[in-house]
Formats: structure tokens, sequence, C-alpha cells
């Protein structure tokens, strides 16, 4: 086990001063830290030194000469350098800044997905395959993970300090974050984010692991497994939520199809035009008419309260895995 798994399971160690770095982009972010930090202190210490220079030099009942010493032809350099120096330096640290930012929020396109909903007071999660968890994540070393991130309640933030990744909770709203575990053992997982009156009993742990260790997780026999992948889970209910009864089939309500609507552009009634992403997706079922399609009458009723939050991430699932003419197929061999 790493330290940072015998630190917690070990109380007597006492507080750590600086949390484990367990991902690629841990040093990173130390050290951009760490620059900030000493660019502030040495910034600091000159203004500090200029203060009690001047402050003795220039005391009451010295000797030093008061006379100005500038002409009325003001030259300015001491000023420009000193502007531009602080001007560069700190550009410098903001284009630092950005890299590390963009390099923990835009990661690889084969990243493995887990979905991370945060709920008064829990973190719920599932892998791809369908299995879910609460309070505790199980990923592999030496792999991308990507989590999409969202709330079903108030805002939290998902905050694992071993990976120096923080990223909040946003109702109605899909944020991604990328990390990559280097070492494994547990970590902890906290709620940055005061949520209400357990906030700070909304804690978990990540639980880094090999990648054969992993697999064998996945392949074990155990309550966190689902009857079937989050595709098949959503079929069944787009059908229980009715949704199948208007937007599929030959019915007497006319709705749009869904089949291989995700990724593509959608006219609305208003004459604008949409990417049906995510977003999109998951507006269409909680604000129905905020995003009319053109052709149709807005009718469909709005499902905000009616649908938790992990039905709807596998409806949506179900959605993009759909291609055009899916349906169409399935009625003919009817």
């Amino acid at each position: 086990m790493s330290a940072a798994s015998d630190y917690l399971q070990d109380p007597d160690k006492g507080l750590m001063l600086w949390p484990t770095q367990a991902s690629v982009g841990a040093g990173q972010v130390d050290l951009l830290n760490f620059a900030l930090l000493g660019v502030c202190a040495l910034i600091t210490l000159i203004v500090l030194g200029l203060v009690l220079y001047f402050s003795i030099r220039y005391r009451r009942g010295s000797k030093a000469r008061r006379a100005p010493l500038i002409s009325e032809h003001r030259e300015h350099r001491w000023e420009l350098a000193t502007a531009g120096l602080m001007l560069v330096l700190f550009m410098g640290l903001f284009v630092w800044g950005v890299k590390v930012y963009v390099d923990m929020y835009q990661g690889p396109a084969d990243a493995l997905t887990i979905k991370v909903v945060g709920k008064q007071w829990m973190w719920k999660l599932q892998h791809p395959d369908g299995t879910r968890e609460i309070n505790t994540l199980h990923v592999p070393t030496g792999r991308d993970i990507k989590l999409d991130i969202t709330s079903q309640d108030v805002i939290h933030s998902f905050y694992v300090p071993a990976f120096r990744l923080k990223r909040d909770a946003v109702p109605g709203a899909h944020r991604s974050a990328w990390f990559h575990a280097t070492e494994p053992g547990e970590y902890r997982l906290f709620c940055a984010e005061y949520c209400g009156t357990d906030h700070s009993r909304m804690r978990g742990r990540v639980v880094v692991m090999t990648p054969a260790n992993y697999q064998a997780w996945l392949a074990r026999d155990g309550s966190a497994r689902q009857a079937g992948p989050s595709i098949n889970k959503g079929k069944a209910l787009f059908s229980s939520y009715g949704c199948a009864g208007c937007h599929r089939g030959k019915t007497a309500v006319r709705a749009p199809s869904l089949a291989g609507i995700y990724g593509r552009p959608v006219p609305l009634a208003n004459g604008d035009t949409v990417i049906a992403d995510e977003g999109y997706l998951r507006d269409s079922v909680l604000q129905p008419q905020k995003q009319v399609v053109g052709g149709y009458t807005p009718i469909m009723p709005s499902f905000a309260g009616r649908i938790s939050e992990a039905d709807l991430q596998q409806i949506i699932a179900y959605i993009k895995s759909l291609e055009p003419g899916d349906w169409a197929q399935e009625e003919a061999d009817r």
C-alpha cells in the first residue's frame, strides 16, 4: 500500500503538511503553486525591505537629504522597467496556469468515462459496464480517467487532494475532469462546496488498483453490479417513463424521432439550429419548452422533479447509442 493508504489507516501520523502526489498532473500543480508562493514572497520581502529602509532613513530627526531629487523633466525609466518586469512575470505565470488547467480539464477522447452524481449527502458513481458505487471510486493505474460530473440537487464539488483534482458538480450541467492515477492505494474524496447540514460528512475514498486487480474487481459478483450496461437499462427506462409512446413507432402523438439524433443539427421552431449534444437531450427532458423542434407542437410535459439524475443519465446513454433507422428496422421485424 502507498504512503497515502498508510496515512488513512494510521491516524497517529497526524496532519500531513502536503498531500501525496498520486496523479500525473499533481507535480505540475504543486510546482505552479510553489512558483506563485515564491514570487509573492519575493515581492513581499522587497516591499517590506523598502518600507523599513525608508522608515529608518527618513525618520524624524535624521539628517537625510529631503530636497526633491527629480527635475521638472521627470523620467519614468524605473517605473516603466518595474511595470514591464511585473507584466512579463505575471503573464508568464498566467500562461503556465492556463496550460496546467487545460491539461487537467481537456483529456484524451479514449479515456475511461465514469459518471459522477453529487447528491445530499453522497457521491454516486457509475462505471461504463453499469457497475455502481457510493462514496467509493475504484480506478486502475496507467489509464486516463474522465469524470462526467453533475449534481441532483445543489452545487457540490468533487475534490481529491492527492490528484490535485477539484471540479464543481452543478445541477443541470455536466462538467468533465481528467486524471491519470500513478500510485496504487486509497485516497480521500471530499465535497469542497458547502451543500447543507451534513456537508462535512459527504466524503469518501478513491481506490487506485493495478489494471489486473481492477479487472478482477469489475468481474466479481457483488451488490454494486447492475443487471446490465447503462444502455440496456436506459432502453428499459425509455419505455417505462413513456418516452417510447411518442418518440418511436406509429402513435397518435406526433413527436420527432430520436434515432441517430445525437451529434446532429436540429432545426428549431424559432429558426435557430442546435447540435443535439448531452446538454440538449437533458434540457429536452427537463425543459421541453426551451428549444422546440421545428414543425412540432410543444406538448411534451416537463420531467423536472419526476426523474432522478441516475435515470436521466441512463436514458441519455441509450439515446446516444441509437443509429438512424434503428427503430424502423425493429418495426419491420415485428
